[in-house]
């Protein structure tokens, strides 16, 4: 990370004028009056507004914010720290990954909330538990859940715990990862980059026994606004049912469900 008191790499693009243009007024608490009256505060945001049109480098952000350099600079660095901003490979400044792992979980509330119908339907439809799991760290957590009401079943109960290196939920929450998230998620794992770039390319996934010897589940991917994967939707349960092939059994009806839940957090955003 750049020291506060060096000057900061730059990069500058060709195409920085169409890039940046209206972005910003010569004065940073000009446009639209909209200081808070926290200076810094103001400050730091209008960096971030500058930002979200592309990547800029240290000058870029200078001539859009009307900040001094030092100040634009301290700024930067500062919200890098808190990874509110982040480095791209030419040393510009881009958004940094805090702030998708904040709209994530500003959307979890419309999530559970929608969660509930859809899963009572997968449920009755498939005669399985139905889950929703959520990444946190190494984990992947159910958020919402509708079980099976009699006879042999897999029970996971809200809030429960499970590991990010098997299972369909995990293949889901791990597949649309970037490549170097992707390689992290491999390593140790019960799943190949084969299997990963399969899920991709059907659009859900299927494990037997993978996570529990016995079970077998189906999974698809839930996507945010943008069209990030943020959650999977899930049906599991024993394989005498689901057999050794539970994607052909049930993959149309879970992605239909991961659509439904997709379509919820769009419809509320």
């Amino acid at each position: 990370m750049t020291s506060p008191t060096q000057t900061a790499p730059e990069t500058e693009q060709p195409a920085a004028d169409q890039i940046l243009g209206g972005m910003g007024s010569a004065n940073p608490m000009a446009a639209g009056n909209r200081s808070s009256g926290v200076g810094v505060l103001d400050k730091a945001t209008h960096i971030l507004d500058c930002l979200e049109a592309g990547p800029a480098s240290l000058s870029q952000l200078v001539e859009a914010t009307g900040l001094a350099r030092p100040t634009a600079h301290r700024l930067a660095v500062a919200l890098t720290h808190h990874r509110l901003v982040a480095r791209d490979v030419q040393g510009r400044f881009v958004l940094g990954p805090r702030l998708g792992e904040l709209s994530s979980a500003a959307g979890e509330d419309r999530l559970i909330a929608a969660a509930g119908p859809v899963l009572n339907h997968l449920r009755n439809v498939t005669g399985e538990s139905a889950q929703v799991y959520r990444r946190q760290g190494e984990w992947r957590i159910c958020v919402a859940s509708a079980e099976r009401p009699i006879g042999l079943r897999d029970t996971i109960p809200v809030g429960t715990q499970l590991s990010m290196k098997a299972g369909s939920a995990a293949q889901v929450l791990i597949a649309w990862e970037d490549h170097n998230r992707l390689l992290d998620g491999l390593r140790q794992a019960r799943f190949s980059a084969t299997v990963l770039a399969a899920v991709r390319r059907r659009g859900w996934a299927q494990s037997v026994g993978e996570r529990e010897r016995g079970i077998a589940s189906v999974s698809a991917p839930v996507r945010n606004p943008s069209g990030k994967v943020i959650a999977a939707v899930s049906i599991s349960g024993p394989i005498e049912r689901l057999t050794r092939q539970p994607g052909r059994l049930h993959a149309d009806v879970v992605c239909q469900a991961a659509r439904q839940l997709s379509e919820a957090l769009r419809s509320g955003s």
